[in-house]
């Protein structure tokens, strides 16, 4: 059995594992991105270096946030400073590689979450998908026959940046949970810092008309995006992934509808939605299955 070390880089958090080939976990944990002066690749390097003390690996997947150039050097060709400082240009897969002597993949977060639902969560067995995240932003990614389409700029998918109706505002500015929150917040005279997405649900159920609207509103403007989605790649299926689609019973029927109103049927009618299964071990299943495809080990 050959075992894999699996990491996913995070904001606030390192997620970490080690996996087999058949995306079983043998181990999971977490850290701190950023533990004093230390690196990104001194951390990784160090949750490599542990795990390899206790298991004979033969790869090591990774999936972080940022653009990434995939290939041999895993560069991270842009990466927010304010969260991430000195982390644009990091050629992270060359120097895991060159420090561990074993094969690596490096890959965007929401790329990897995608492959990840089609390898072993909600689009398994689907020759195409989109795959949509919604929080604080919006992050997407297409993957057809089972591989990413980076774009020529390793950027394709960016589903948040789509510019509406000629205006200033992008999708992601109308169709996150921040946009959510803040629309609750400004019709109950609060701070969205005080608001979580989950409060606002719960209003909702005990029927608050302005947490109806803004949840409506969240669903009408994020439904511009996928019927976008729709006309412009017909995949077979939409995972919807981010911590607000745990509402899907809410939010299933809303996009159904809205995409009906918007979709001419012919172009849609192979098209469904799915909610993401995976959770937090989508992208590190994903970066791991990209590293299967790289090393060539076949997969069921």
């Amino acid at each position: 059995m050959r075992a894999y070390a699996v990491i996913d880089i995070g904001g606030t958090a390192i997620k970490y594992g080690c996996a087999t080939e058949e995306g079983q976990f043998l181990e999971k944990a977490s850290r701190p991105t950023r533990a004093g002066a230390v690196s990104i690749p001194d951390v990784v390097l160090a949750i490599v270096k542990d795990m390899a003390a206790r298991h004979e690996l033969a790869g090591i997947a990774i999936d972080t946030a940022g653009i990434v150039r995939p290939g041999e050097d895993g560069e991270i060709v842009f990466a927010g400073e304010t969260t991430f400082p000195g982390y644009s240009g990091t050629k992270l897969g060359r120097i895991v590689r060159e420090t561990m002597q074993l094969p690596v993949l490096v890959e965007n977060d929401v790329n990897a979450a995608a492959l990840g639902e089609v390898w072993r969560g909600a689009a398994r067995g689907a020759s195409s998908a989109f795959m949509i995240t919604v929080g604080t932003n919006l992050g997407g990614c297409f993957v057809q026959q089972g591989r990413i389409w980076h774009g020529a700029s390793f950027s394709a998918g960016e589903i948040g940046y789509l510019r509406l109706h000629n205006e200033k505002r992008i999708l992601e500015d109308v169709a996150s949970t921040r946009a959510m929150i803040r629309e609750a917040a400004f019709s109950h005279n609060m701070s969205p810092s005080e608001l979580t997405g989950e409060t606002v649900f719960d209003w909702a159920r005990e029927g608050d008309e302005e947490a109806l609207a803004a949840i409506q509103g969240l669903a009408d403007n994020l439904g511009e995006g996928l019927a976008a989605v729709c006309c412009l790649l017909n995949p077979e299926v939409i995972v919807l992934g981010g911590g607000v689609m745990a509402q899907s019973e809410v939010l299933g029927p809303l996009l159904e509808r809205r995409l009906e109103q918007l979709v001419m049927p012919a172009m849609r009618v192979k098209t469904r939605l799915a909610f993401a299964v995976l959770g937090n071990d989508a992208g590190m299943l994903g970066a791991l299955y990209a590293l299967l495809q790289q090393e060539h080990v076949e997969v069921q």
